[in-house]
């Protein structure tokens, strides 16, 4: 798709009729200028824009994850193109995650809705001396100074989105024409796009409201809405990807040509991590903490201290028809988990000592869900738990109702439970809202461990941020433990992240920013057959190869879109590919 064609289109105005598409989620009939002096019509150009943020539940062709690109997860269905992905068939033409012209269309919207804030007539409230009218226009007054904030939040989170999958990309920050030429359009260097988007966090954090307590509205449904905190938070991951591996060695990219857009200039890297670490901080200290409460019911809210920044979607039930096992009512398999990722939670031995499941160990292997890591059970439905309504215990053994030879049944001997209103019943098409969550105060917490980690090791801080996200309510496992080398608090971290963020599209980010690509997506993913002995009941575990997964370096960034490369030739494609 081509940039140019995300450009706001104007029809003109007709003697009886007009009708004009600023995007593709505002239509209305009534002109241009009229929109623009509208407040709830420049109001409405904004909650457009809102759309535009992704949801994760339901991404790749309306029903995979990105997590089934990743060691976290097959996706039942071979159609779907997400295993593009896992088998190395992706290229700049088809590309299963095809967002260039998603995020410039969002772009464009927020180029000109800027303009459209400064248009906006409040003289009928400005010129009007009666004190409630007064009192209406310095309200509006305010909101369409923070709406011009909400929308650069918004614009610097789009950039990011890009920036993470294409490194440096064209910085387009002006309301262009529909003529406009774009053969002469060029990528802006990574370092230009980082400090861009730095820049309008701090622009943002300066005139926002802290967070959804402090927000001068009153709907539930503006929760949703960018905050202090939202612009923050955005600074403390652009600056940790910063720092990281992946933005700082080109080595990968065998001699490319424009290191500059696919890498930080040479530099203090512990610079770096201290400026990743101060951003999280200022996170922390920005507000009171919250308690972390119950893990599972955190993703079917909206409302909840622990989020910093959600989107917010509508009842259904399809995430729930796509995910459940196969033997239940409509239950489709869809993001069934890993072996990989169901190994990478820890045994609790104690209420000081958690260690990492070993197959080789007999007990473990003989009863293998004993006494792990809670969010095990509240991500994962593992053979045997009960689930769904109405409920019942899961049979994922061979011949089971709800395993092989079964069609579509799990590959891996799992289904995904994160994200699930188990309360629903599909047969009689119960819906409940679900919320894709952008940020949450976790992932500060390990985004600051890792960081301080990297420039301060042994600091304390980092054991104190890492054990909070381990001591939620219902979690309660033992903290990081003392004398770790700074490698194994690494190892640490990085293993805590995969587990806390499992399914929230973290994983396929943060092994290419550790540079661990083929460690991880290039090795087989691992599933478990299970039987059933007939007499006794007993079940038998035993680890199996799924499938045998593809990763090039080439894959550690997508390629530009080759729409777009035809129609600037200064545009110059990234390495590899």
């Amino acid at each position: 798709m081509k940039i140019y064609s995300y450009l706001f289109a104007v029809c003109s105005v007709l003697a009886l009729a007009s009708c004009e598409k600023l995007d593709r989620d505002f239509v209305t009939t009534i002109g241009r200028n009229e929109i623009e002096q509208s407040f709830g019509n420049v109001q409405s150009l904004l909650n457009a824009i809102y759309a535009d943020l992704p949801d994760g539940t339901l991404y790749i062709g309306g029903a995979a994850m990105m997590d089934a690109a990743t060691d976290e997860a097959e996706f039942t269905a071979e159609t779907n193109a997400v295993q593009s992905f896992n088998s190395g068939s992706w290229n700049a033409v088809s590309n299963p995650d095809f967002v260039w012209d998603r995020y410039y269309r969002g772009i464009r919207k927020v180029n000109q809705f800027l303009l459209s804030t400064g248009k906006v007539n409040l003289d009928p409230w400005k010129l009007d001396p009666n004190p409630s009218a007064q009192t209406v226009y310095q309200t509006n007054l305010a909101a369409i100074k923070r709406w011009a904030y909400e929308a650069r939040f918004l614009r610097a989170f789009m950039y990011f989105e890009l920036v993470k999958r294409y490194g440096g990309v064209p910085l387009l920050n002006q309301a262009l024409e529909v003529d406009a030429d774009f053969s002469k359009t060029q990528r802006n260097t990574l370092d230009d796009c980082i400090k861009f988007i730095v820049s309008e966090c701090d622009s943002a954090a300066l005139q926002l409201p802290l967070n959804a307590t402090t927000l001068p509205y009153v709907a539930a449904t503006d929760l949703g809405r960018v905050t202090k905190l939202s612009a923050l938070a955005l600074k403390s991951r652009v600056l940790l990807y910063a720092a990281s591996e992946l933005f700082n060695n080109p080595s990968w990219a065998a001699g490319y040509a424009k290191p500059e857009y696919i890498s930080l200039p040479a530099g203090d890297r512990n610079a770096r991590w201290k400026a990743a670490s101060d951003a999280a901080k200022a996170v922390i200290d920005a507000a009171p903490l919250p308690t972390l409460g119950a893990y599972k019911a955190l993703f079917n809210t909206f409302n909840n201290a622990e989020i910093i920044f959600t989107r917010r979607n509508g009842a259904s039930n399809q995430f729930e028809r796509i995910n459940s096992p196969i033997g239940f009512p409509q239950g489709q398999s869809g993001n069934t988990p890993s072996q990989n990722l169901v190994d990478a939670y820890e045994v609790k031995v104690n209420a000081t000592t958690a260690v990492k499941f070993d197959w080789n160990d007999p007990v473990m292997a003989a009863n293998p869900y004993a006494n792990r890591d809670p969010r095990l059970e509240m991500t994962i439905v593992r053979n045997d738990a009960t689930f769904g309504t109405p409920s019942r215990k899961v049979q994922l053994y061979t011949s089971g109702l709800d395993g092989k030879p079964i069609t579509n049944a799990s590959k891996t001997g799992y289904y995904l439970r994160k994200y699930q209103i188990e309360s629903l019943n599909l047969n009689n098409n119960n819906t409940g809202v679900h919320s894709w969550i952008i940020f949450r105060y976790p992932e500060i917490y390990l985004n600051y461990a890792e960081a301080l980690n990297e420039w301060s090791p042994g600091n304390p801080d980092i054991k104190t941020f890492y054990d909070r996200v381990r001591s939620r309510t219902g979690v309660t496992m033992p903290g990081l433990p003392t004398g770790l080398s700074q490698a194994e608090v690494r190892e640490a971290i990085r293993n805590e992240k995969r587990v806390e963020f499992a399914f929230e599209d973290h994983r396929f980010w943060d092994v290419r920013r550790w540079m661990q690509g083929a460690t991880y997506f290039g090795a087989p993913l691992r599933g478990v057959d299970i039987t059933r002995d007939a007499t006794s009941g007993a079940f038998t575990y035993t680890p199996n190869t799924v499938e045998q997964r593809t990763f090039d370096p080439k894959m550690y960034l997508y390629p530009i879109p080759q729409n777009d490369l035809n129609i600037s030739p200064l545009i110059v494609q990234n390495p590899l590919w």
